[in-house]
């Protein structure tokens, strides 16, 4: 006799083999639902608890990485929008700045025609380079050498225009380490990533100054708690420094573990945090 556990499994296994298989239809939630036999109250509770993300976001999901493989494969964005089952380009617009940060046309060049403003700055853990679109902050690394640092940006961007120019979106960010907590408000992020990065990255915004997760912990977080080597590769791939701070995340033993900008700049970053907060 089959235990509940393994009978929710084969629903929700059905119902993304469903969704994979529909997804050009764009089924809503009451279809999957009653191919699963369940309410839809029911079937989005229990899918919710399973996968960590609602029935709309997964059917999103599956839906943005097949428009990126037809935009990869010089498509036009209309008929993109077509082959995937939406009802218009704006549909398509609307689901690209929501899971990839940028549209379609910008995913499909590569960058081109998107104009990102960078500068440099210094901090008390070195000099980082902060990029920004006019949509919010792209990227905030640490990096020792400015030439080195630009060529980075360009080839994470290799056709959009960059040009050596602070804006208010680099400005609010920058201010933070200043301990100037007032511009939290106004920082604005414009960032390409998956739903799973997002949602790692999301996590690790909810860990205080102050505080320490570890990968597993993080796992958990996001209702994955099997996929802590996942949760490490999307840390590792934050293109935001310490304002998404992946440095606040530790080995389960208590290690400090890695760091993509050096594990004596983590050491000092935690430090720094605890002395302020053992000051407020």
């Amino acid at each position: 006799m089959k235990t509940q556990e393994e009978i929710n499994y084969q629903r929700i296994a059905s119902a993304i083999e469903y969704i994979l298989a529909n997804f050009k239809s764009q089924p809503d939630l009451e279809e999957i639902a009653a191919h699963v036999h369940l309410s839809p109250f029911h079937f989005q509770k229990l899918f919710t608890e399973w996968a960590g993300t609602t029935p709309k976001k997964f059917l999103q999901y599956i839906s943005t990485q097949h428009a990126k493989k037809l935009l990869q494969e010089r498509v036009s964005v209309s008929e993109t929008a077509f082959q995937t089952g939406l009802s218009g380009t704006s549909r398509l617009h609307d689901l690209f700045i929501s899971i990839e940060g940028m549209s379609p046309a910008e995913y499909r060049n590569g960058g081109q025609n998107l104009h990102i403003s960078y500068t440099f700055a210094s901090t008390p853990f070195g000099m980082v380079i902060a990029a920004s679109t006019g949509k919010g902050l792209c990227y905030l690394t640490f990096e020792d050498d400015k030439s080195s640092a630009v060529n980075k940006l360009a080839a994470k961007f290799p056709l959009a225009l960059l040009t050596e120019t602070p804006t208010e979106h680099q400005e609010n960010a920058l201010r933070i380490f200043r301990n100037d907590w007032t511009a939290l408000p106004q920082i604005k992020l414009h960032l390409k990533a998956s739903a799973f990065q997002l949602k790692v990255w999301e996590a690790l915004l909810k860990i205080p100054m102050g505080g320490l997760s570890t990968y597993g912990s993080i796992a958990r977080e996001i209702n994955a708690p099997g996929a802590s080597r996942a949760v490490g590769t999307a840390i590792g791939s934050n293109p935001v420094a310490f304002l998404i701070p992946c440095h606040r995340v530790i080995q389960t033993s208590g290690t400090l573990g890695g760091y993509m900008w050096g594990p004596t700049r983590k050491t000092a970053i935690i430090g720094w945090e605890s002395a302020r907060c053992l000051s407020m």
